[in-house]
């Protein structure tokens, strides 16, 4: 009896280093090796989907990392304006 297949929404997404490792060989297939032009065209789709995913994944944690920023230089100003509000009291 086979074994059923997983459902693939059920599995966690690749890693980003795994999708570019994955990335990575698919280039050097292409360079390298002697593929029949399915095999080729077949590998460069892949890899256009692959980097669209990859560029994503890039914008999407440069985002958070300037919203991390914004949040942070915030949380600093504000305790600078209290330190300076201390200061000016006279304490």
């Amino acid at each position: 009896m086979a074994k059923p297949r997983a459902n693939p929404e059920s599995e966690p997404p690749p890693s980003f280093e795994t999708q570019l490792s994955r990335l990575e060989e698919l280039v050097r297939s292409l360079e390298g090796e002697e593929l029949g032009l399915e095999s080729g065209v077949e590998r460069f789709r892949e890899g256009v989907e692959m980097l669209k995913g990859l560029s994503e994944a890039l914008a999407g944690a440069e985002q958070r990392v300037q919203e991390l920023t914004t949040g942070l230089r915030r949380e600093l100003e504000e305790l600078e304006r209290a330190g300076d509000a201390v200061d000016g009291d006279g304490v």
